[in-house]
C-alpha cells in the first residue's frame, strides 16, 4: 500500500462560509426521492424483472414517498415496458410523482418522451458528467463544451414538453460533481436556469450528486452552501442531493448538506447503490424521528420492509443495520441489560409520555420490534437482569432480587458452555429443571394441617417408589412443613426467604412462590407455582431442599 499515489480530488468554494455550522439540529423533513427502482436497481447483480419492480413501487407508496424514481427508459425494454405499465394500468397514485432519468443525448431524450407520455405528472431528470476527470479522459471537451451539452439538453426538454403538452417538471445534476471544480458546477447550473427560466410557482429541480465520495461532509457542506449562494433564480430552484457512500459518510453528509439549504434529497432503503451505495433514507428519516420531527416516511413495519426489500433485491440488511438489523437494539451485555430494564421499569412509573430508556435511541415497538424477541437476549456475557427481565416479560414470573444472580449464573453456564445463545424458551426451561421441577431425591405429593401445638402437618413424602407419612409442628404451615422434611432425613437447615405474587389478575390467577434455604454456608432457591399459596410454597421449599440434599 503506496499512499503517495492519491491526492485530493475534490474542491473547495472560492469563497468558503460556514452559516450551517450555527444550526445544531434539522427542524422538518426534506422532501424525498427514492431512487431504488433506477439507481439501486441498476447496482443489482440480477435486476429486477417487471413483477418485482411493481411490488417495490408499490412498498415505496406504501411507505410514503411522493417523488419516485422509476428507471431509465431509454435503458432497456424491461425499464420502458415498467414505466409505460404504471402509466397504462394507473398505477401511480394522484399525489405521487414519478421520475424518469436521461442523459442529455438527443435521441435519449427523445425516447425517454416516448415512454413517460401520458403520466399525470412526471419529473425529467438530466444530466451530464462536469468533473475534470470525465472532461479531461473520457470526453475530450473543454469547459465550454461540457457546459453546451447541458444547454442543449435543457432546450430539447423544453421544446418537447411545449410540444406535447405533458405536465413535466425538470431536473438537472452535473454529474461527478465531486471532481468538478464547485465555481464551474455553478456557472454550468445556471446556464441550465437560464434556458429553464423557473419561477417560485413552477420551480426546477437541480440536484448536486456526490456521485463519489471524495471530501468529509463539512467540505459538501459548504460547497452546497456557495451553490444556494450563488444561484441565479435560487427562490424557482428545489436544490436536490444525491449522496454516496464511498467514504462511509453518506448520512452526514446529506445531514449537514440540508443544514446548509438543501431542500431535497435522493436515496435509498438501506442505502443500496453503485459500489458501497446511496444515501440511507431509511436512516436519515429514522434519525429525524429520533429527535422528535416526522419524516414523512413510514417505518413502523420495518421487519416487513426490510423482507419485501431482501427478497426482492436480493441484498442483505445487515445485523447492525441502524433501526433496522436483527441486533441493533440487542443487549447481550449484563450491565446493558439491567440498564435497560430498570429504565423501562422508570419510565413506567416516572414519564410514560416521552421515551429516554438507556442503550436504546428509540422505542423498538415504533418500528415494529419486541422488547422480548429483540431487545434483550441471552448469551454467556448476559446477566442477572436480562435473565429476569426475560422470565419476567414472558412468564410474569418476578424474581426475588436476593435470587437474581443465582438464576443469572445458572442460565449463563448452560450459554458458556453449549456456546450459543438461549431463547425464552430454553431460559424458561432451565429455570424449571433447577428451580420448579427439582424431585430428585424426594417429593410431597400430599399434605395436611391441624390446629395443634401451633400448627402440625400430616406430610407424605415420597422417595422413589416409597411413601411415609411424617408428622411435625411448627409456627407456621410452611414451617411445619420444614421440620417435618428436617425431621425425615435428619439434617439441619434454616428457612431463609419466602416471597410470592400472582402470576395474573383475577381470582382464578396461580401464585408463584420462592423459597430460600441456607444450608453449609450456602443458599439454595425454590420456585413453586400453584392456584393454592401455602401449596406453591410446599413446591419451591421442596425444590431448594432437593439441591441441597444432592449436594450433600
Amino acid at each position: 500500500m503506496d499512499h503517495r499515489k492519491y491526492r485530493r480530488q475534490y474542491f473547495m468554494p472560492p469563497q468558503v462560509s460556514y452559516d450551517w455550522v450555527k444550526k445544531d439540529y434539522l427542524d422538518h423533513a426534506p422532501i424525498w426521492c427514492s431512487v431504488d427502482l433506477r439507481d439501486g436497481n441498476q447496482a443489482l447483480i440480477e435486476p429486477m424483472s417487471l413483477s418485482e419492480k411493481l411490488e417495490f413501487f408499490d412498498l415505496l407508496v406504501k411507505v410514503g414517498f411522493k417523488e419516485i424514481e422509476v428507471g431509465f427508459p431509454a435503458a432497456s425494454d424491461t425499464e420502458y415496458l415498467f414505466l409505460r405499465t404504471l402509466i397504462e394500468e394507473d398505477r401511480i397514485p394522484d399525489d405521487v410523482t414519478v421520475q424518469v432519468l436521461t442523459q442529455a443525448r438527443p435521441h435519449i431524450i427523445r425516447k425517454t418522451f416516448e415512454a413517460v407520455r401520458g403520466a399525470k405528472h412526471a419529473i425529467v431528470h438530466v444530466y451530464n458528467s462536469v468533473s475534470v476527470a470525465q472532461r479531461e479522459q473520457v470526453f475530450g471537451m473543454d469547459k465550454e463544451q461540457i457546459k453546451q451539452l447541458a444547454v442543449d439538453g435543457a432546450k430539447l426538454l423544453k421544446e418537447l414538453t411545449e410540444e406535447e403538452g405533458g405536465n413535466y417538471s425538470f431536473e438537472y445534476s452535473p454529474e461527478s460533481f465531486s471532481g468538478t471544480e464547485v465555481d464551474y458546477a455553478v456557472e454550468v447550473c445556471n446556464a441550465v436556469l437560464d434556458v429553464w427560466q423557473p419561477t417560485p410557482d413552477h420551480k426546477c429541480i437541480l440536484n448536486i450528486p456526490t456521485t463519489v465520495e471524495t471530501s468529509m461532509p463539512h467540505v459538501f457542506a459548504s460547497q452546497i452552501e456557495y451553490i444556494c449562494k450563488n444561484l441565479n433564480r435560487r427562490d424557482g430552484v428545489v436544490l436536490s442531493v444525491h449522496p454516496h457512500n464511498d467514504r462511509g459518510c453518506g448520512v452526514a453528509t446529506a445531514e449537514v448538506a440540508v443544514l446548509a439549504g438543501a431542500d431535497r434529497i435522493e436515496g435509498t432503503l438501506f442505502g443500496n447503490g453503485e459500489r458501497t451505495g446511496n444515501v440511507d433514507i431509511v436512516t436519515l428519516g429514522m434519525n429525524l424521528y429520533s429527535h422528535g420531527v416526522d419524516p414523512q416516511l413510514d417505518f413502523s413495519d420495518m421487519p416487513h420492509i426490510a423482507e419485501v426489500y431482501e427478497r426482492l433485491t436480493g441484498m442483505k440488511v445487515s445485523p447492525r443495520q441502524p433501526y433496522a438489523g436483527e441486533l441493533v437494539f440487542t443487549a447481550f451485555s449484563g450491565s446493558h441489560q439491567d440498564a435497560i430494564a430498570k429504565g423501562m421499569k422508570w419510565r413506567e412509573t416516572h414519564d410514560p409520555e416521552h421515551w429516554n430508556v438507556p442503550y436504546l435511541p428509540i422505542d423498538p415497538k415504533d418500528v415494529g420490534k419486541t422488547y422480548d424477541a429483540d431487545v434483550i437476549r441471552i448469551n454467556s456475557q448476559s446477566g442477572k437482569g436480562g435473565v429476569s427481565y426475560i422470565l419476567n416479560q414472558n412468564y410474569h414470573l418476578d424474581i426475588p432480587k436476593g435470587m437474581r444472580e443465582d438464576v443469572g449464573y445458572t442460565i449463563k453456564g448452560v450459554s458458556d458452555r453449549e456456546h450459543r445463545e438461549l431463547s425464552p424458551e430454553d431460559i424458561y426451561e432451565i429455570f424449571s429443571d433447577k428451580y420448579m421441577n427439582h424431585h430428585s431425591v424426594f417429593s410431597i405429593p400430599t399434605c395436611h394441617f391441624v390446629q395443634e401445638n401451633g400448627i402440625t402437618a400430616l406430610v407424605t413424602l415420597a422417595c422413589g417408589s416409597r411413601t411415609r407419612v411424617i408428622t411435625a409442628s411448627g409456627n407456621g404451615r410452611l414451617d411445619a412443613v420444614s421440620n417435618a422434611i428436617k425431621q425425615a432425613f435428619q439434617f439441619d437447615y434454616q428457612l431463609s426467604n419466602y416471597e410470592q405474587h400472582a402470576l395474573s389478575e383475577g381470582s382464578t390467577s396461580k401464585a408463584a412462590s420462592y423459597v430460600s434455604i441456607v444450608g453449609g454456608r450456602k443458599t439454595y432457591w425454590g420456585v413453586g407455582i400453584d392456584e393454592d399459596i401455602i401449596r406453591s410454597s410446599i413446591l419451591a421449599l421442596v425444590a431448594a431442599v432437593n439441591q441441597y440434599l444432592e449436594e450433600r
